[in-house]
């Protein structure tokens, strides 16, 4: 069926009013802030907007295909996030050391960690890193990290055994 004009838009608002609800929880759930929800669901709805000539019934309801939507909007909305807040942190980061001064010997053994830690990072593969820079840099949970990625919760968790026992050894190889 192909909607045309005003009946277009009285279908696009009775999907908004039946589904804004359920996208708009998922997207707090998911985010865990009122703003950023409310973004992702606008942009989420920008996209049912848009996209509707592409609805196809025989893939599942309207609900479903409102709310894979409003998912994977969170996710960007979320992702978007994580880079402004490490930005930020890295500004941050950069104005103290400038302010503070970069003479001092605990500052010196400071970076040197860093630079470690970050070097071993990059040596794990990248399923491995994206759940531990996640956890330990984003502040997620398990169950966060596994919905942000769509991985079922125990692989996020094995990821990140494995993660932690490979940079261990790592970083106690360098040590020694």
């Amino acid at each position: 069926m192909h909607y045309t004009g005003e009946s277009e838009s009285q279908a696009f608002a009775l999907i908004y009013d039946r589904h804004s609800a359920a996208a708009y929880s998922l997207a707090y759930r998911i985010l865990g802030s009122r703003g950023a929800a409310e973004d992702a669901v606008q942009e989420a709805f920008l996209t049912v907007w848009r996209s509707r000539s592409r609805y196809m019934p025989e893939r599942g309801s309207v609900r479903t295909w409102v709310l894979a939507i409003s998912h994977r909007r969170s996710i960007d909305v979320l992702r978007r996030n994580v880079v402004h807040l490490r930005r930020q942190q890295a500004a941050s980061e950069h104005e103290d050391r400038h302010l503070e001064g970069d003479g001092t010997e605990v500052e010196v053994v400071r970076r040197e960690e860093a630079r470690e830690v970050r070097a071993a990072l990059e040596e794990l593969p990248s399923a491995q890193r994206k759940v531990l820079e996640l956890a330990y840099f984003g502040g997620f949970t398990h169950r966060e990290i596994a919905g942000m990625l769509e991985e079922p919760m125990g692989t996020v968790k094995g990821r990140m055994r494995l993660g932690l026992q490979k940079l261990r050894m790592q970083l106690a190889g360098d040590a020694a």
